[in-house]
């Protein structure tokens, strides 16, 4: 339809992942197993580090908002995902795009900077020790989580606002699975030149700065493991770290993926696998990292299996 044909645009037609039929049902099976070992996994860590009295600590009070930004984005996008599976037309009315997209927004920006949260955590516990319950007390904690749940807010309401205050020319395919920003600028009659640039300056600013606090964490880290005589003490702070960094490699090195490729090799196909690997395989993969990985959690699951056990039998 041409650009300047306008029409009100009611709902949405998302494109979904295949158009294969044969491809249909294998891929549901598939995306609803890890959807559902996702929601489970994350759930369970926040139960975990809610109940059990050994993980009050600041390590598991981020990990826990890391299990709920996982559920969260997952959540968002994957009902929806496994429901075009299943459905003739995906479609999806115009305010449930946008609170789709704002959600969306919200929970990945808020994952970046809980995750550089939790490599500043890790550098404080291992370079300085001994200050570590002063430096990372209670309330510095719930701030370094409050401004950035504020922040991702006001990022998700600006970019959503200004797309769906926008005109649409009436073509209502969105070439994806969910409701993304960039799928959405290509349905838009106006000049998204303003809106490309906020995205822009964004998700610049979001990758690099949060990218920034963890690799200088993690600099420092290394310099005080080198610096370490004991090859006991030097295992010990490499275990500590091992899970977040592998968390922090897998999550970052998606998004580099996706956004810093050039121009002339997008393509949104590529997008797609981008897109499924971080709304679905990382949110499974993120509880299982920590559960096979970190002792204290297999450990706190134990003893609340066996109360569950004793309470039952």
């Amino acid at each position: 339809m041409e650009k300047h044909n306008l029409t009100v645009v009611n709902e949405f037609i998302l494109m979904g992942i295949t158009h294969r039929r044969e491809l249909q049902a294998p891929l549901f099976g598939l995306f609803l197993t890890i959807y559902v070992i996702s929601v489970v996994g994350n759930l369970g860590l926040i139960i975990l580090a809610k109940v059990d009295s050994r993980l009050q600590t600041p390590m598991y009070f981020f990990l826990k908002h890391l299990a709920l930004t996982d559920l969260g984005y997952s959540t968002t996008v994957g009902p929806k995902m496994l429901a075009s599976f299943v459905v003739e037309e995906n479609t999806i009315s115009y305010h449930l795009c946008a609170t789709q997209g704002a959600f969306y927004i919200m929970f990945i920006i808020s994952e970046l900077f809980i995750l550089s949260a939790m490599s500043y955590d890790r550098y404080v516990a291992i370079c300085n020790p001994l200050l570590y319950p002063v430096i990372m007390s209670q309330r510095v904690c719930q701030v370094l989580m409050t401004i950035p749940y504020l922040y991702s807010t006001f990022v998700s309401l600006l970019v959503t606002i200004k797309i769906f205050s926008s005109s649409f020319c009436g073509y209502n395919v969105i070439s994806h699975f969910y409701c993304d920003s960039l799928p959405l600028l290509s349905l838009l009659c106006s000049n998204t030149h303003e809106i490309e640039l906020i995205i822009l300056i964004f998700s610049v600013f979001n990758l690099m700065s949060s990218l920034l606090v963890v690799v200088m964490s993690y600099l420092l880290i290394l310099a005080a493991i080198i610096r370490m005589n004991s090859a006991e003490g030097r295992h010990r702070a490499f275990s500590t770290c091992g899970s977040h960094l592998t968390v922090v490699t897998v999550f970052y090195g998606t998004l580099i993926f996706m956004y810093v490729q050039p121009e002339s090799g997008h393509s949104f196909d590529a997008d797609k696998v981008a897109s499924i690997f971080y709304t679905l395989i990382i949110p499974m993969l993120n509880p299982l990292i920590y559960s096979l990985r970190n002792v204290d959690v297999k450990y706190a699951f134990h003893r609340i299996w066996k109360k569950l056990c004793s309470t039952f039998s």
